[in-house]
C-alpha cells in the first residue's frame, strides 16, 4: 500500500533498487546530492545534475522537464553515503517563472522497478522558493528510508548547495542553469495545440501528442559547457526487455521514458495505437484487416487520430518515433542490467576464497557469463520483434505520406498540384538509431516554423572525411531542397524566398530557383545587398509587430507582402558589418512570430570573431547537416539520433520539374 507522506514523514525503502518519479506540471531541473554521516556534501562530484548526470548508483535527467525519473541503486553508493537528497529547481535564463509561487504543487514518489509505489509526497506550501528539497533517502542502523522534506530556498540552486556544505554551490549552480538553458534553446518544442472544426461542436483545442523533443547535442560546435539530454531508467532482473507503444491516454504531456516492465510478459508494439488520442473524438481511423491468430494486426495508414488524413499520418509518424525510442530504450537498458549482474556475479565469485580452489569458480564464472547472454539474446529477440512491426509499418505509411511530409522518392511530387491550405508540418529529412539504421522515421516540424534553420557546414562534420569545399556546396544544395518543398506545400504567392550571397559563392547551387523563377528578387550580393535585403525585412517584422499590437492589422501600407518570408544566408559573416549582424539577430528573434524566417548557411567557426555574442543566434536554429551526423538527441529518453538529410533521386529531375510546376502556379495563382 502507497504511504501519502507528509513533510518530516518518513517511511522505511523494502528494496535497493528504486525509482523516483517527478510530476511537476511544467519544466523544472531535478538533481540529487550525496550527504555524509555528518550531512555534509564533499564536492562537486557528489552532486547529480544536468551537466553530470551519473554517479554511482544514481542517475538522473540530463534537461529540464515536467516528468522525470530518477534511478536509484542504494546498494551501489559509496560507503560513505548516508544521505541522498533529492532537489527540483526552476530553470533560470529561460522564459518561465522564476518562483513556485502560483504553481501546481510538484508531486514525488518513489517505486520499485516494476512501477509499484512505495511513497509519495505532495509540495505544497511554495511560495517564493526557486529551488526544494524534495526527499532523501538515508541510512540509519543498515537499513534505508524516505523522508518528506520539503524545504525550499528562494536564493535557487545556490543557496540550496552552499546550505548542504558545498564551497563551490555558486559556481556549480551557474553551470547547471547554464547548461539546461542551453539545452532548452535548442530543443524542438512538441506540436503546439491547435484549432480543428468540429462541424457539430465549432473549434476544439487539440492536444497534439506524440512529439519528443529533439535537442541538439552539438558536441563539436556548441558551448563548452555539457550538452543536456533525458535518462534512460534502469531496468529490473525479472522484467522484458520490450517498451509500450503509446503515450498514456489522454495525457497532457509526452509519456515518460519507458522501463522494461511498462509491457506485461514484453510482447510487441500495438499498432491499434489506443494511446494516440485527442481531446475530441476524430472520425474513424480505417480499419486493419484481421489478424491471424497468434499473428500481430497488420498495420495501417492512418491509423491514428485526427480530423483528417493528413492530421492521423502525422499524429502516427510521431507515435511511430515514441515506439522506437522506447523499445530501443528498453532494450539499451536491459542489456546494461545484464552486463551489471554479470559484473557483480563475477565480483562475488572473487570475493570468495573458495571459488579460487578446484573448479568452482570457473563454473561460477561460466553460469554468470551464460545467464547474461540468455538477457541479451531475451532482450534482442523483444527488440527484433519490435523492429520488424515498426519496419511493416513504416513500409505502409511512407507511400500513403501528403507531400509536405513524403520523401523526395515519392511518386506524389510526379502528379504535384498547387495546394489550397498550408500543411501542418513539413519534413526536414529522417532519424535512425543504430539498432536498425534501415528503419527510417521522417523528422516532421510544425508549420509555420517556430524557429529558423542553420544548414551547418562546418569543418567538425569533417569526420566524414568529405572536403571542406565540398561540404560548403552540399549544404547549399541541402538548403535549396529545403526551400524548394517549402515553395511547393504553400499555396502560390503565399511564401517568398529571398537570398544573401554576398560572394556570390552559391551561383551553381541556387541554379534551380533563379532558373525557373521562384525567388523574390535576383540574390543579394556584396555589401550593399545585404543591407538592403536585410532593412526591407527588418521594416517587415516592425510593421507587422506594430500592426499586430496596436490591433491595426488593417492599416498595413498597401505594398506590404503579407505572405510567409524565408531569407537564405549563404556564407556568412562575409559580407556582414556589426548593424547587418544585429539586423540579422533581429530576424531570428523576431522574425518567426510575423511570418518571416531565416535559413542560415553556416560554419559557425568562421564568426568565432564575434565571441559569444552570437551564441543566442545560433542558439535559436535548429542545426541540420547535409550528411548524416548524430548531433540530434530527444530529452525524452535520452537516445542520440543520427539526422539524415533529404536525398533527391539520381537525375536531379524530380527537383526542376517540380519547381517548374511551382512557377506556373505562381504565375497562374494556381488556376
Amino acid at each position: 500500500m502507497t504511504a501519502e507522506l507528509v513533510r518530516g514523514q518518513n517511511h522505511p525503502l523494502p528494496g535497493s533498487r528504486l525509482e523516483i518519479r517527478v510530476s511537476a506540471g511544467r519544466p523544472v531541473v531535478a538533481g540529487a546530492t550525496l550527504s555524509d554521516a555528518h550531512g555534509k556534501v564533499r564536492g562537486v562530484e557528489w552532486v547529480a545534475h544536468p551537466g553530470s548526470p551519473a554517479l554511482p548508483g544514481l542517475q538522473v535527467s540530463r534537461q529540464a522537464a515536467a516528468d522525470h525519473r530518477l534511478a536509484v541503486d542504494l546498494d551501489a553508493l559509496p560507503d560513505a553515503v548516508h544521505r541522498v537528497d533529492v532537489l527540483l529547481a526552476l530553470p533560470l535564463g529561460v522564459a518561465g517563472p522564476a518562483t513556485f509561487r502560483g504553481l501546481a504543487a510538484p508531486f514525488v514518489a518513489v517505486t520499485g522497478l516494476d512501477g509499484t509505489e512505495i511513497a509519495g509526497f505532495t509540495l505544497t506550501g511554495l511560495d517564493a522558493e526557486s529551488a526544494v528539497i524534495a526527499l532523501e533517502l538515508y541510512r540509519r542502523q543498515g537499513a534505508w528510508k524516505v523522508r518528506a522534506v520539503g524545504q525550499g530556498y528562494a536564493g535557487g540552486l545556490a543557496e540550496m548547495l552552499a546550505d548542504q556544505g558545498l564551497p563551490e554551490a555558486r559556481e556549480l549552480a551557474a553551470a547547471i542553469d547554464d547548461t539546461v538553458a542551453q539545452g532548452l534553446a535548442r530543443s524542438v518544442a512538441p506540436p503546439p495545440p491547435h484549432l480543428t472544426e468540429d462541424p457539430r461542436t465549432g473549434p476544439t483545442a487539440q492536444a497534439q501528442q506524440g512529439a519528443a523533443h529533439l535537442a541538439h547535442q552539438d558536441q563539436a560546435h556548441q558551448d563548452s559547457a555539457p550538452q543536456a539530454q533525458a535518462h534512460q531508467a534502469p531496468q529490473g532482473p525479472t522484467q522484458g526487455p520490450s517498451a509500450p507503444s503509446s503515450r498514456r491516454p489522454g495525457g497532457d504531456s509526452p509519456a515518460a521514458p519507458a522501463t522494461s516492465g511498462d509491457r506485461a510478459g514484453g510482447g510487441s508494439v500495438d499498432y491499434t495505437h489506443p494511446g494516440r488520442r485527442t481531446t475530441a473524438p476524430p472520425a474513424p481511423p480505417p480499419a486493419a484487416p484481421p489478424a491471424e491468430p497468434g499473428r500481430p494486426a497488420q498495420p495501417v495508414a492512418g491509423d491514428a487520430t485526427g480530423w483528417s488524413m493528413d492530421e492521423r499520418l502525422y499524429n502516427q509518424v510521431w507515435g511511430m518515433f515514441e515506439d522506437l525510442a522506447r523499445t530501443t530504450a528498453a532494450y539499451r537498458s536491459a542489456v546494461d542490467f545484464a552486463d551489471s549482474r554479470r559484473e557483480q556475479e563475477l565480483d562475488k565469485v572473487l570475493d570468495d576464497p573458495r571459488s579460487r580452489i578446484g573448479g568452482a569458480g570457473d563454473a561460477a564464472r561460466e553460469r554468470a557469463r551464460a545467464r547474461h547472454a540468455d538477457l541479451v539474446g531475451r532482450a534482442r529477440a523483444a527488440l527484433d520483434r519490435d523492429l520488424a512491426q515498426l519496419t511493416a509499418e513504416a513500409d505502409v505509411v511512407e507511400p500513403a505520406l501528403p507531400p509536405a511530409f513524403a520523401a523526395w522518392s515519392s511518386p506524389v511530387w510526379h502528379a504535384y498540384r498547387a495546394p489550397m491550405e498550408v500543411p501542418m508540418a513539413l519534413r526536414l529529412g529522417d532519424l535512425h538509431l543504430p539498432e536498425r539504421p534501415g528503419l527510417r522515421i521522417p523528422m516532421l516540424v510544425r508549420l509555420p516554423l517556430e524557429r529558423g534553420l542553420w544548414i551547418d557546414s562546418g569543418k567538425a562534420l569533417t569526420n566524414h572525411r568529405t572536403d571542406p569545399a565540398e561540404l560548403r556546396r552540399l549544404a547549399m544544395e541541402t538548403a535549396v531542397v529545403h526551400a524548394a518543398r517549402l515553395l511547393a506545400v504553400h499555396p502560390p504567392r503565399e511564401f517568398q524566398v529571398h537570398v544573401i550571397d554576398p560572394a556570390g559563392a552559391a551561383t551553381a547551387a541556387l541554379a534551380p530557383l533563379v532558373t525557373a523563377d521562384v525567388l523574390a528578387g535576383p540574390p543579394a550580393s556584396g555589401a550593399a545587398g545585404v543591407t538592403e535585403v536585410l532593412a526591407r525585412l527588418t521594416r517587415r517584422v516592425d510593421l507587422v509587430q506594430m500592426a499586430i499590437r496596436g490591433g491595426a492589422a488593417d492599416a498595413l501600407p498597401p505594398d506590404l507582402d503579407t505572405a510567409e518570408q524565408l531569407l537564405i544566408v549563404n556564407d556568412f559573416p562575409h559580407g556582414f558589418d556589426d548593424r547587418a549582424v544585429t539586423r540579422l539577430r533581429y530576424l531570428a528573434d523576431e522574425g518567426p512570430a510575423v511570418g518571416v524566417h531565416l535559413m542560415m548557411v553556416a560554419d559557425r567557426e568562421d564568426a568565432a570573431e564575434y565571441g559569444p555574442l552570437l551564441d543566442p543566434l545560433w542558439r535559436a536554429l535548429l542545426r541540420l547537416t547535409p550528411v548524416p551526423d548524430d548531433h540530434l538527441a530527444d530529452p525524452w529518453v535520452g537516445h542520440t539520433w543520427t539526422y539524415d538529410p533529404p536525398v533527391l533521386p539520381p537525375g536531379g529531375q524530380t527537383l526542376r520539374e517540380l519547381l517548374a510546376r511551382v512557377a506556373t502556379a505562381r504565375r497562374t495563382g494556381g488556376r
